[in-house]
């Protein structure tokens, strides 16, 4: 309390009349842990609100989702089979028993083709099988559900159509990590039935909760293999129902089959992917519907230019070096041909080892035997040669060896059988005959046998020297003869196979 009146010191200093304020009187430390507490409360205030506020942002995100991707099959609270009333039919029978026959239609999702092996004649594709069928038994009351989705443990309780795939060679079942299996029921009855199937080419019946592994072949012509189209198909058809039980059709006609764009395989093109459908005959059942998802394949050409037809093409260009080595070079030329010829007939057994043991010719057999009939026949040339050079030198040999002697006079019938006189030797034989005697006639029968002779060595020098040549010639035509021929047979080849 001030007194009225009073003053205060100056200076800066209170007088015992002016009491100093309140808050001077509180010590430092104090207003230090005040400030301190505050600051506290200011900071937690703040991370409440904060988390108050993300919490409020998490539920409306939360209610969004749960808004937008509702799971309208778990509005219900009771057991499936009250609500599908299961136990009240008699699944083991189709659909409309003693009706017309029930509509089932398929569509099929190809996810990969994963293999095609020429030698089991066999393909291998993933896929996604669908069924679609109406059975009012099990409809059921719905006023805000569209449909309720199911895995594979349902399937078991009611009916599902039998399809499997024809031409089957083997399956096995995969459960990882559970069942492939998808079953949606409307509540006007009419049912979704999914699978994912891995199809190695034909198939088996596919139990209806499992997915499946299974093999089927294709029939494949190998007449122009590797520069082949091949045409494989997947056929499906139910096990049990005739034509008058069960309806299989395509749902969409060609839409009802879809693939994945980034499908490829390792040797072969996909051209084309289509639908078709027909009636199939067993004497001892009757008519059935037939489904064929049908895919044309075209062979990649590259891989077995480089495996084959190149190897192939320098082995027959490697034997036509022998032609240019000189005849008498045996250690040169033999081993060369040799090599050729093996070289050859190891291309022939590997390309045979990857292919079916098919009873008729191929398109790469057709190359790789005319291919090893030249280099064949380079060594048959090279033989040849070789022989005609032996004769000739052996020939020669004996020429060089025979003693010239001039005493030894021919016989007189040696003149009438080698006929190589003229008119003149003719007359003057005449005029010796008819105006000389004996001793005279002696002297022209020796003059004209020793001419005979002389033409006669002039004939056998001329068969020598052609001889010569025609040795020469064979290797000479050769280096024409081969390479013209080999690339005359390479444009017949392509224009026809390729």
């Amino acid at each position: 309390m001030f007194k009225p009146g009073g003053t205060c010191a100056a200076g800066g200093h209170w007088s015992a009349e002016c009491p100093a304020p309140i808050s001077s009187k509180m010590p430092y430390f104090a207003k230090l842990l005040l400030l301190i507490f505050c600051l506290v409360l200011l900071v937690e205030s703040r991370k409440h609100r904060r988390r108050r506020w993300t919490s409020h942002l998490d539920v409306q995100r939360a209610s969004h989702i749960f808004k937008r991707n509702r799971d309208l099959t778990k509005a219900w609270k009771g057991k499936t089979e009250q609500l599908l009333r299961v136990n009240e039919h008699d699944f083991t029978m189709r659909p409309a028993f003693g009706g017309p026959a029930i509509p089932v239609g398929v569509d099929v999702q190809v996810e990969s083709l994963d293999s095609i092996s020429e030698v089991d004649m066999d393909f291998t594709m993933t896929l996604y099988l669908r069924h679609y069928w109406k059975d009012e038994r099990l409809s059921f009351p719905s006023t805000n559900n569209k449909s309720m989705t199911f895995d594979g443990r349902l399937v078991k309780k009611i009916w599902v159509p039998d399809v499997f795939f024809v031409h089957s060679k083997r399956s096995f079942i995969h459960d990882t990590t559970t069942d492939n299996i998808m079953l949606r029921v409307f509540p006007d009855g009419h049912v979704l039935y999914s699978m994912r199937l891995l199809y190695i080419g034909g198939a088996t019946h596919p139990q209806p909760t499992l997915r499946v592994t299974v093999t089927a072949m294709c029939n494949m012509d190998f007449s122009h293999f590797p520069l082949d189209s091949q045409t494989c198909s997947l056929e499906l058809e139910s096990y049990a129902y005739t034509d008058e039980d069960l309806m299989l059709y395509w749902k969409n006609g060609n839409e009802s089959l879809k693939t994945d764009e980034k499908i490829s395989l390792s040797q072969f093109l996909i051209q084309k992917f289509h639908t078709t459908s027909r009636l199939a005959f067993y004497s001892s059942t009757g008519w059935y519907n037939r489904l064929y998802i049908n895919f044309t394949l075209r062979r990649h050409i590259f891989f077995f230019l480089l495996q084959t037809y190149f190897p192939a093409t320098l082995m027959v260009m490697l034997s036509w070096v022998s032609f240019w080595i000189d005849r008498r070079a045996v250690p040169a030329r033999v081993p060369l041909g040799i090599t050729t010829v093996l070289t050859m007939s190891t291309i022939i057994t590997g390309v045979n080892a990857s292919m079916p043991r098919v009873s008729y010719i191929k398109a790469v057999d057709i190359y790789l035997w005319v291919s090893f009939v030249f280099v064949f026949l380079s060594v048959l040339e090279y033989a040849a040669v070789n022989y005609l050079t032996t004769v000739q030198e052996r020939k020669e040999r004996k020429l060089r060896d025979k003693p010239a002697c001039a005493c030894s006079l021919p016989q007189p019938r040696s003149m009438m059988v080698d006929g190589s006189y003229n008119d003149g030797d003719v007359n003057e034989l005449g005029h010796f005959m008819s105006h000389e005697d004996g001793d005279k006639q002696d002297r022209m029968m020796v003059q004209l046998a020793l001419g005979s002779e002389r033409g006669s060595a002039r004939r056998k020098n001329q068969r020598y020297v052609s001889m010569r040549i025609d040795t020469h010639a064979i290797d000479k035509y050769s280096r024409i003869i081969f390479p013209g021929a080999y690339i005359l047979f390479n444009l017949i080849y392509w224009s026809i196979f390729s």
